[in-house]
């Protein structure tokens, strides 16, 4: 098996990005290097963790440029030798022997563009990482739905909650890039994450094009990592939530090009406009 090179994107990460290096090499890195490719924090904690640790570099990107542009800002930096890319939030926890585990997945399966792990919130329960490409019409269920109606049939299409709590590797539509192993003939094949995203669905339209040439999205549930949540995130909710329907907007329109789909489209955007504000009211209502 040829080299890993990591790579995690900070936005003031705060303490989870060291206790996100710390994990690790239990959890199997190889070593190797750890690019911190970082979009303009400002609470030191980059600085800290690339001082302290020699196998970790600090990579300033040119401002704060998104996730999927500053991941690929570190996947450029690949050398010959690293085969393999392990793109990882910041704030993510990985258990042991986690990166073993993909890495034994990826040698039996010579197809697998990206390989993700099962996915657990702060609570132990597990978070649906292994889902359906969204379509239209599964979106639009999902989007009007989830927030009323969580079990709604849209909801659990796109979700397949069963398939993330499931103890078999399977393949899947797209994997959450929280934590991604990636082939990186793969991930090149391709040119990488799509820098029109700046944050959020980045990770759906990269599964949907490793799909579509033909290399495959491999869930494997023995692998496994925590995913804390992010300190920059919490303190910026509001722009969060206009990035996310931004970027579901913009996926849309990716996937349904053409005169024909432009009225749709444009509706869609709406909606998720719509549905931004209302949410962002709604946050600010309960506190």
């Amino acid at each position: 098996m040829t080299g890993v090179l990591c790579v995690t994107v900070t936005y003031n990460p705060g303490d989870t990005l060291a206790a996100f290096v710390d994990s690790l090499l239990p959890a199997g890195f190889p070593p190797g290097r750890l690019l911190v490719v970082d979009n303009g924090s400002t609470d030191g904690a980059p600085e800290a963790v690339s001082g302290s640790h020699e196998h970790v570099t600090l990579v300033r990107a040119p401002g704060n440029v998104g996730y999927g542009s500053a991941a690929n800002i570190g996947a450029a930096r690949a050398q010959d030798d690293e085969q393999w890319l392990l793109v990882c939030n910041p704030d993510t926890i990985a258990t042991p022997e986690t990166v073993t585990r993909l890495l034994e997945a990826a040698r039996d399966a010579p197809r697998a563009g990206v390989l993700g792990p099962r996915i657990l919130d702060p609570d132990g329960t597990v978070y649906p990482s292994a889902r359906a490409l969204p379509s239209i019409r599964t979106g639009i269920g999902h989007a009007l739905l989830s927030g009323v109606w969580p079990a709604n049939p849209w909801t659990r299409r796109y979700q397949q909650r069963d398939v993330s709590s499931s103890a078999e590797t399977s393949t899947v539509g797209w994997l959450s890039g929280a934590f991604l192993l990636v082939r990186r003939e793969a991930f090149e094949q391709v040119g990488g994450f799509d820098d029109d995203f700046f944050m959020y669905f980045e990770d759906v339209d990269l599964g949907r094009r490793m799909a579509a040439a033909g290399w495959s999205n491999l869930f494997v549930p023995s692998a496994e990592v925590m995913h804390i949540g992010g300190e920059s995130t919490a303190r910026a909710a509001d722009v969060m939530v206009r990035a996310h329907h931004a970027s579901a907007h913009r996926y849309i329109a990716k996937t349904h090009p053409g005169l024909l789909w432009r009225p749709v489209v444009a509706a869609v955007g709406v909606g998720l406009r719509v549905r931004a504000a209302l949410s962002i009211a709604a946050g600010r209502r309960h506190g």
